[in-house]
């Protein structure tokens, strides 16, 4: 088993603890795709370190709000705590197509994110899932800004030069 390239894959999850004393990990799904944790066979784990891992899938059972997924890579709490925060990440080829006006997280995240007029306001760093919406956090030299995921607000999403467009009511995001 080896890693495919980063642009070949889809997250679906994060890893965000260790569960029991075998290695299990509570997993936060981040795909709205049905049934897609009881298919999975193999998926890719990407650290936040940047260390990766191709490892099968040996089980998946609802923890709740999360999911309690075996890996066979992992047998000890400890191995699962070197992954917390990790990215679950599976070929793009094993995703469904989404309509045009959709879009995957993890090809959003690192997009820079510019106004009508061109101006960049920052990098979309995470997808935040709020009550009635999502919304995108944006950061710049420190600040950060909080955008709504709504089609008045989000203009254009250029996937293949990773630009989103934007246009933000006036006044908003000034200090």
């Amino acid at each position: 088993m080896t890693p495919l390239d980063q642009a070949e894959l889809v997250t679906i999850g994060r890893i965000e603890r260790s569960f029991g004393v075998r290695g299990d990990a509570r997993v936060r799904s981040l795909s709205a795709v049905p049934g897609r944790f009881e298919a999975l066979r193999e998926v890719t784990i990407v650290a936040s370190s940047g260390k990766s891992l191709v490892t099968r899938v040996t089980h998946v059972r609802s923890g709740g709000p999360t999911l309690i997924v075996g890996f066979e890579a992992f047998t000890t709490p400890e191995q699962v705590a070197e992954f917390r925060g990790g990215l679950l990440q599976v070929p793009r080829g094993d995703s469904p197509a989404l309509p045009s006006d959709q879009y995957y997280q993890c090809d959003l995240i690192g997009m820079v994110v510019q106004d009508e007029a061109g101006t960049v306001l920052g990098q979309l760093e995470e997808v935040l899932a709020m009550s009635d919406n999502q919304a995108f956090l944006v950061r710049q030299d420190g600040k950060e800004l909080l955008i709504p995921a709504a089609k008045q607000i989000v203009l254009s999403v250029d996937v293949g030069k990773r630009v989103m467009t934007v246009r933000l009511p006036e006044g908003f995001g000034d200090l």
